[in-house]
């Protein structure tokens, strides 16, 4: 009974704190225009998540479920999942209150955590991996190799690649991001030249558990660069010459003179 009144009083002792959060959080909701109805079905997530293990702590930023930035803590920045984003990474205001939650999380990983160690279940995932490229296949023309981690939890992974069962080197982070259901999914790229002999792999592994999922990636169904070209100019004149037949006859069909009689 005694143990269970300190666990209550840790607790206690930590609650407070909840309401030093940042009140930016906890806006009132505006009432919403009609016309801005189609608006409300989606969904911005910013989750920050602190765990005992690697990483240690992280941030993710999500529209629906399509992240956006993770935040570097070691250079109290963020990074764009796309270059794309890179001028709205830029926007920094919210910094001290990203910090204040990474020091939150994390005190109450180590006051908290040893008193609840091994009596709340931990639930995991088996991850999912799978290896597509970012643009169409074409050989011999820069591209990138995308693998896609799903059913991930915890946030525990490390991400290697492979060409022809060889360590690649020089790929870029893994981004993190948290998904609806209290799950994570991770994104690594690799940006390579894609030949007809390629082999590539993708190896997660899950730290908690040292379970490590591999993706193949072979080239399949790729058009030759000149081919390709080819075959959208030939669509693209197929298409032009279809227009011409298609106006020459709306020029004759509106060009015949009405028939009838007039009184």
């Amino acid at each position: 009974m005694g143990h269970e009144q300190n666990q209550g009083a840790a607790l206690l002792q930590m609650l407070p704190l909840l309401w030093l959060l940042p009140h930016s959080w906890a806006v009132p909701e505006a009432p919403t225009p009609m016309w801005r109805d189609d608006l409300q079905n989606h969904t911005f997530l910013h989750t920050v998540y602190c765990q005992d293990g690697s990483p240690g702590v992280g941030l993710s930023e999500a529209y629906d479920e399509d992240q956006l930035f993770f935040f570097n803590f070691s250079q109290n920045t963020r990074v764009p999942r796309l270059p794309e984003f890179a001028d709205w990474a830029q926007e920094q205001g919210d910094a001290p209150a990203i910090l204040f939650d990474k020091e939150f999380c994390e005190s109450m990983i180590q006051q908290i955590g040893p008193q609840v160690d091994g009596k709340i279940p931990v639930s995991r995932g088996f991850p999912i991996a799978e290896v597509f490229t970012l643009k169409p296949l074409e050989f011999g023309k820069p591209n990138t190799l995308v693998c896609f981690v799903s059913n991930l939890f915890p946030p525990m992974l490390t991400v290697n690649w492979q060409h022809h069962s060889v360590p690649v080197e020089g790929f870029g982070p893994t981004f993190v991001s948290a998904v609806d259901g209290l799950s994570f999914q991770a994104f690594s790229y690799l940006n390579f030249t894609p030949e007809p002999s390629d082999i590539f792999s993708c190896i997660v592994t899950h730290e908690i558990d040292r379970y490590t999922a591999i993706a193949y990636w072979v080239p399949r169904n790729a058009l030759p660069s000149d081919l390709l070209e080819n075959v959208l100019c030939g669509v693209a004149f197929g298409l032009g010459v279809l227009g011409i037949i298609v106006g020459i006859v709306l020029i004759i069909y509106f060009r015949k003179p009405c028939s009838g009689d007039f009184s």
